[in-house]
């Protein structure tokens, strides 16, 4: 209902500015919040408009407060100077539909938004840099979902990349195994962490004797040939370990929809017509000299003609330094040419499509579908979305902004400005959490901030570890306090427990932020972690368990004794004022997912979910609410339980976060 207020009162001033001022040009109401709700809960400068308006902002904050009218939900209005109105939300009026969950329409926009993350090199096991990356796009498809978008998510795998080729070259020219042997091997459980160690190996005998690189070029060349062994064992390792992330991101609750493959991009021969448009457009262009003799290159993004230019001039021609290679001058397409193709066909507009098939299937029976060349007649209709949004780090910046480029020279600028790189920065280590992982640290490594990862030299934390290692520390706490529950009911505590903290501490710092992870930090029941809001939840829910009553029932079970009028008694006067700030912030939900999705920032939503948590815990210590003695307060502090309880289990749910019974 804050977002309903928020919008509503921002269109009836600026409706009351265009009748009492007609014809002039007026910037938007921009609706801020005071910092204390003594002042009001909204604020609207009014300095904006004195310029256009030729006139004082007092004056015209006058103007607006005499003229406007009467608006639901708003209580009053005041002028405060220099220039600002301050508003006062009817506090009876939004709690009763607080407490009834009353969700007004509100305007979806159209099309289907495709949300691409993960896209892990299926060469080894997946370490806690990847786990930032899905954990990020997952809880972007949730706060998508949850302003009810359609949402395809999609899982890149680049299957004949240099780092597939270098597990392959592992397996077949330092271990010398036969194709039967590897496939002996991934069937073994954790196949991908046998990946994991031979991958620093491989790094090592290249740089052991750099003739050996000669043989990744060798593997490269013919892994692109499907018909080929070397492209069957490829196949074989990447289909294992892919297997294994999937695996690896379920225990997280991470899902994906679609698998699409490098190797199809190239069989299908999507490359060859994305070229030919290329081309056509005039979007690439041959070198015959220079440095790139013999390449198909493109200007780097940011280096592009003026729109308004038909012909080159001596001036407008690409220089060297300007120049990005698409096609290398022995005929190998680079990597972004290939993600051009693959964005065209995400948007509908390539003119070719993949073959499907279904390739894993999650516990609630929802299928995750991998592209072939010649797969299931029946399958989901994938790409031809509205939106894209890339969950990929910041180093790949010029490789993103150049597909973008691509497909404004394409002609296709309406897509370009649909396409957006979803940046986040890498995540690193405390030196104590890679001391309790086992590694051995110099004194200098000791002293440092945070301790960067290398799945080239193996050091570096899989996935599966620092989940496994989680959820023991998690347990260690939860057997402590509640060895009376069962053995399997206290792992799964310790389970839920683990996943949020891991993922909470994953969103709660921006994305162009470097994150040093720390064990302790994050499985913290003080302070800004998951375990924090998740004991906030489950102190609420003790406080039901204890009364008497269902929580998620309660407003239905007693309406007839907690009306709108009672609400808004118990909420009027300064000293209802503490309590009223809980409700506010409660009302706050659709708001903050609204500011998460339009800044591509989730960290807002972890932001809301602290100081909620923070807000009732203050509520909970002040307020004796099950030896209240007056019973239409007891059903009141009930009551603001009730909504804070629901919207934190709401917040962290588009979090991925879920609440154990005990802490």
């Amino acid at each position: 209902m804050y977002r309903y207020l928020e919008h509503r009162l921002a269109q009836r001033v600026l409706e009351c500015l265009q009748r009492k001022y007609p014809g002039a040009a007026l910037p938007d109401v921009v609706v801020e919040q005071p910092p204390k709700v003594e002042l009001g809960d909204f604020a609207i400068p009014i300095f904006p408009f004195a310029k256009p308006l030729r006139s004082a902002p007092l004056k015209i904050a006058e103007a607006i407060r005499a003229e406007i009218g009467t608006i639901e939900g708003i209580a009053e209005m005041q002028v405060a100077p220099p220039g600002y109105l301050n508003v006062r939300i009817d506090r009876g009026w939004m709690a009763a539909a607080l407490a009834a969950d009353k969700k007004p329409d509100a305007e979806v926009p159209a099309g289907k938004i495709l949300v691409e993350h993960s896209s892990i090199n299926p060469n080894k096991a997946a370490h806690i840099g990847h786990l930032r990356n899905a954990i990020l796009g997952d809880t972007f498809v949730r706060l998508l979902r949850y302003a009810g978008r359609e949402v395809d998510i999609q899982n890149y795998i680049d299957n004949t990349g240099v780092q597939v080729a270098d597990v392959v070259v592992g397996f077949t020219h330092i271990e010398k195994k036969s194709r039967a042997e590897i496939e002996a091997l991934t069937r073994q459980p954790r196949f991908d962490y046998y990946c994991w160690d031979l991958y620093a190996r491989v790094s090592q005998w290249y740089e052991a004797d750099k003739q050996n690189l000669q043989v990744r070029l060798q593997t490269l060349h013919a892994i692109e040939d499907a018909s080929s062994e070397t492209a069957a064992v490829s196949e074989l390792i990447s289909v294992a370990v892919l297997r294994r992330h999937l695996e690896t991101m379920d225990r997280l609750d991470i899902e994906y929809d679609f698998l699409p493959r490098e190797s199809e991009i190239l069989h299908l021969h999507f490359w060859d017509a994305a070229f030919t448009k290329l081309k056509e457009a005039g979007v690439l262009t041959f070198e015959s000299e220079g440095k790139n003799k013999g390449c198909w290159v493109m200007r780097r993004a940011g280096t592009a003609k003026p729109s308004s230019t038909t012909e080159d001039t001596e001036e407008d021609k690409i220089t060297e330094e300007d120049q990005k290679v698409i096609v290398r001058s022995n005929g190998t397409v680079g990597y972004v040419g290939k993600d051009i193709a693959y964005h065209m066909w995400k948007f509908g507009l390539l003119g070719r499509d993949f073959g499907y098939r279904k390739f894993y299937r999650y516990p609630n029976g929802h299928d995750c579908w991998i592209s072939t060349a010649d797969g299931e007649k029946d399958h989901p209709h994938f790409g031809d979305v509205a939106e894209i949004y890339n969950v990929i780090d910041a180093r790949q910046s010029e490789a993103q902004n150049t597909v973008i480029e691509a497909l404004r020279g394409l002609g296709h600028g309406e897509a370009a400005e649909h396409y957006t790189h979803f940046s986040y920065e890498m995540v690193a280590l405390t030196p104590r959490c890679a001391a309790e992982l086992g590694y051995k640290l110099s004194e200098e490594d000791k002293a440092r901030s945070y301790i960067e990862v290398s799945g080239r030299k193996g050091f570096g934390v899989k996935a599966d570890d620092l989940l496994d290692q989680l959820i023991a520390s998690a347990k260690k706490e939860v057997d402590s306090r509640h060895p009376q529950i069962g053995e399997p009911e206290r792992l799964q505590i310790a389970t839920q427990i683990a996943i949020g903290a891991l993922r909470y501490f994953m969103l709660k710092y921006t994305k162009q932020s470097v994150i040093a992870f720390d064990f302790k930090e994050a499985l913290s029941f003080e302070g800004e972690t998951g375990p924090y809001a998740q004991y906030a939840v489950v102190r609420a829910t003790s406080i039901f368990r204890k009364a008497g009553f269902d929580p998620d029932t309660f407003f239905g079970d007693s309406a007839g004794q907690i009306s709108a009028a009672d609400l808004s008694n118990s909420l009027t006067g300064e000293a209802a004022n503490e309590i009223w700030e809980l409700w506010l912030a409660s009302s706050k939900t659709s708001s903050v997912i609204d500011q998460c999705i339009a800044t591509t920032e989730p960290a807002y939503l972890a932001k809301h979910v602290f100081q909620l948590g923070q807000l009732f815990n203050t509520f909970y210590h002040r307020h004796p609410i099950l030896s209240e003695p007056d019973e239409k307060r007891k059903q009141f502090l009930l009551a603001t339980v009730a909504v804070v309880r629901r919207e934190l289990i709401r917040c962290l749910a588009v979090m991925g976060i879920t609440v154990p019974p005990v802490m």
